[in-house]
């Protein structure tokens, strides 16, 4: 099958979507399938050699965090080309709601065409200020997937359709080789980690350090991401790093914790984690609670009041002093993750392009 993937947002910089869309394309490249992916990519980023480059990007308040877009002629004529070369039997559009290449293709495609909807956009005044001129266009979309619950009850409450639910996936394999032994095994102190833009207040990393002051334990804390580092005794700032690295350092840690106040609508890296063997602690947004399948009898992260540095705090301490209840979260985190493996993910994906796949190709309208 010959697919093309469009993503609105720019690979210059590291994101859920972006990371979904790429491993989406690797999955399916590595079955047999022809794949191209066009989105924002400058000269200069390294990119696997599927992925149609589609020029700088702008930062941009959107849907409540800033986004990497794309604008202009140039981009809109790169869209026209993708798909008039393409020949392809299904275009798999991210975000078609998002403004940039992925509305730009909903715009101009026709025949088979999927859509995923990664977050609700409740915050958008761009996206409510479109909302006319795109249901229209939503229309032409003959099958659309959800990544959480969130995304879903807000596309069908708000944009209509009824898009089936498919979670994001994770390659778990790569993680769960960098499982190491924990802390308390190799007499260290229990390291604790965070990811996220440190810049980026909703990400929570300042609500990270101030509970640490809390905890009367002796760790240390990893963070990872790009922005403006912090001076903070036991506290290493890597920046930035590589997939490899990024597994490398959740599968020594012990502890994985997601302290975000809001706009997330999954939380990939928190199944990153459980693959990697962290025990995850993560803020009680709907987001979190239903990847951590907070009411079942075995919940995969252990929650914390959002935005709370006490309450955070008290479950760190609870954690680094109870080893046996580390070890039942982390095993039930691992068995979590293999639900969102690639593996699983990818075979319904696939299921839905072959309910639309009816022989046509994508054509400009």
């Amino acid at each position: 099958m010959r697919i093309g993937m469009v993503c609105p947002y720019s690979f210059d910089e590291p994101g859920g979507v972006q990371s979904h869309v790429l491993d989406l394309a690797r999955t399916f490249i590595r079955q047999g399938h022809t794949v191209q992916v066009l989105g924002p990519c400058s000269p200069e980023t390294e990119v696997p050699d599927f992925v149609v480059r589609g020029g700088r990007s702008v930062p941009v308040p959107y849907n409540g965090s800033v986004a990497r877009l794309s604008f202009g002629p140039k981009m809109l004529q790169t869209v026209r080309t993708f798909l008039r070369e393409g020949f392809f039997d299904v275009l798999h559009i991210h975000e078609p709601n998002s403004p940039s290449y992925s509305m730009a293709a909903l715009f101009f495609a026709t025949g088979p065409i999927v859509a995923t909807y990664h977050a609700s956009s409740s915050g958008s005044k761009v996206l409510h200020a479109a909302l006319p001129i795109l249901k229209p266009q939503l229309e032409k979309i003959r099958a659309g997937i959800a990544v959480s619950e969130m995304a879903r009850r807000w596309q069908v409450e708000q944009m209509g359709g009824d898009p089936v639910l498919i979670p994001n996936g994770v390659q778990t394999s790569a993680f769960a080789v960098a499982r190491r032994p924990s802390a308390t095994l190799e007499g260290r102190p229990p390291e604790i980690v965070f990811l996220g833009r440190l810049d980026e207040s909703r990400k929570g990393l300042d609500i990270l350090l101030r509970a640490l002051t809390r905890v009367d334990r002796t760790l240390r804390c990893t963070v990872i991401g790009g922005g403006s580092r912090r001076e903070v005794e036991g506290v290493d700032f890597c920046g930035r790093v590589s997939d490899e690295e990024k597994a490398e350092i959740l599968g020594r840690a012990d502890i994985y914790v997601a302290p975000n106040t809001g706009g997330e609508s999954f939380g990939i890296v928190l199944i990153e984690a459980m693959a990697a063997g962290c025990a995850v602690v993560a803020s009680d947004l709907e987001a979190f609670a239903l990847v951590a399948d907070s009411e079942s009898e075995t919940p995969a992260a252990l929650l914390f009041r959002t935005g709370s540095d006490a309450d955070l705090a008290d479950k760190l301490q609870t954690l680094i002093d109870a080893p046996d209840l580390r070890s039942s979260l982390i095993a039930a985190g691992e068995r979590r993750a293999l639900n969102y493996d690639w593996s699983t993910v990818a075979a319904r994906v696939l299921a839905v392009y072959e309910t639309v796949a009816d022989g046509s190709k994508v054509e400009l309208a």
